[in-house]
Parts: C-alpha cells; sequence; structure tokens
C-alpha cells in the first residue's frame, strides 16, 4: 500500500477518479492481507459510487459500508451508523495491546497482518460532499489518519493547478480535516498513454507545492505498467507509481 494509517481518506473534486483509487487501494489492501473496510460517503452524487462495486469487493475479503439507500439515485441517502464503529475498530487495532493479542492468539495471522484493520473511506468530491465527512472528523482526527487529495489535470474544471488548491481548502473546511498528500491520477479514461501521465506529473506537483504537501504517488493503468517506456524506466520520475485497474466506468462504456 502506498498509505499505512488505519483511517484513510479519498477525497477529491468530482471526475478526477478517486472512486477508481479508493477502490484500488482497498483491493490492494486486501490482497497484502489486511482487515479492510471501504465506508462509501459519497452522499450527494448518485452515480460512480464505491457501493456501486459491492460485490466486487466483498469477493476479494473487503467489508463495504454504505449509505443505507446506496444503489438508488435518491438525492439525500442516509450514512451508515457503522462508520464511527469502523474507525474505532480500526484504531483500536493499531494499539500496542491488540498487537500482543494477535501474536498471543494466532502467530501466523499477526505474520500476515491479519490484526491490523484499514478504513478507506470514500469522501464525496466537492465541499458539499465533504459536509458528511465533517460528521467524523473528530473520532478521525483522535488516531493517525491519511486523507489523500486526489488530481487529474485533464479535469475541466481544475486544470490549473490554483484552481485544485482552491477545491481542497473548500473540501478541508467543510470536512474539518485537513490533506496530507496529493495524488496525481491524471487519465483520460481508455485514452490515457504514457504521454498523458507524464504531462499531469508536473500538474501535480505544481498542487502539492502550492498546498504544501507531498506526492504519494503518481497512478499508471496496469495495462501500461508492462510497457518498455522513458516514463517507466530508471529514475524518470521520483514519484511511486501506483498501478491501478479501471474499474469504475461510464453507462455507456
Amino acid at each position: 500500500m502506498i498509505a499505512s494509517a488505519p483511517v484513510i481518506v479519498v477525497c477529491g473534486h468530482y471526475g478526477v477518479g478517486k472512486t477508481n483509487f479508493a477502490i484500488n487501494l482497498a483491493l490492494d489492501a486486501a490482497a497484502d492481507g489486511h482487515d479492510v473496510t471501504l465506508a462509501d460517503l459519497d452522499v450527494v452524487n448518485p452515480y460512480f459510487r464505491s457501493s456501486d462495486y459491492r460485490s466486487l469487493l466483498e469477493g476479494r475479503g473487503v467489508q463495504v459500508v454504505a449509505p443505507v439507500m446506496a444503489g438508488t439515485t435518491l438525492d439525500a441517502p442516509s450514512i451508515s451508523g457503522r462508520v464511527s464503529t469502523e474507525i474505532e475498530q480500526a484504531q483500536a487495532s493499531r494499539l500496542p495491546e491488540a498487537a500482543e493479542f494477535c501474536r498471543s492468539n494466532d502467530p501466523a495471522a499477526a505474520a500476515r497482518h491479519l490484526c491490523e484493520r484499514v478504513l478507506i473511506i470514500d469522501a464525496g468530491g466537492d465541499d458539499a460532499g465533504a459536509t458528511a465527512l465533517g460528521r467524523f472528523a473528530p473520532a478521525i482526527d483522535r488516531a493517525p489518519y491519511e486523507m489523500l487529495y486526489v488530481v487529474n489535470a485533464r479535469r475541466n474544471l481544475t486544470q490549473q493547478p490554483e484552481e485544485a488548491a482552491a477545491v481542497l481548502r473548500e473540501i478541508e473546511a467543510k470536512a474539518r480535516l485537513a490533506a496530507t498528500a496529493v495524488v496525481n491520477n491524471t487519465h483520460l479514461k481508455q485514452d490515457t498513454d504514457e504521454q498523458t501521465i507524464a504531462r499531469g506529473v508536473p500538474f501535480a506537483r505544481a498542487v502539492a507545492d502550492k498546498l504544501g504537501l507531498p506526492v504519494a504517488c503518481t497512478t499508471v493503468p496496469t495495462r501500461l505498467v508492462d510497457r518498455e517506456s522513458g516514463l517507466f524506466g530508471p529514475n524518470k520520475t521520483p514519484e511511486t507509481l501506483y498501478p491501478v485497474q479501471v474499474y469504475v466506468r461510464t453507462p455507456w462504456e
């Protein structure tokens, strides 16, 4: 995983690909042996929710916490009361006594990190969506968390670093949480190529500089990772390259 906190919040403007990124994080954490829950807190946009991929996630060992009416087109779904419990359990799993209990009762499981729970929160896409996240801010803030701000240089409403930085400040104000890193998720869906990704790198760096944050990673479609290309050769980019599968698709794809 590129993040190691018990609670990982994924935020970003609509259309940048944050939900697909959150799904990849959850699946990779589960594959690494963690006890993973993905909480869908996008209570504004009725489309492209992570909970729409419940079968995929649960089939690979990821628990899904979704608004009570997720999967419908209602504008104001309820937020599941399980979120607070999941936050507490993820934090408690990192306590020294939890690790000791796991080692004593199941050393093999402890070696595979199965004692550690990870909660990944797919937050709403702007300041309005982040309001739902703000409800849980005190609980999240009590223990280490990471809040990853996903940017896409090809998103038409945030193509300038100043615009992308301003969106995050609005999200932070409503969520009452501070971002910890930027994720470069520049893509053009199925038309994404090495040049698309490379052009997004300086954009993400500029956004991060304006926010005073590091760039956590640059996502790369897995279909491109195996190719021999200049972008992915040694020492071509200092950012961590994070291979992602494309799970989230529009209805017409």
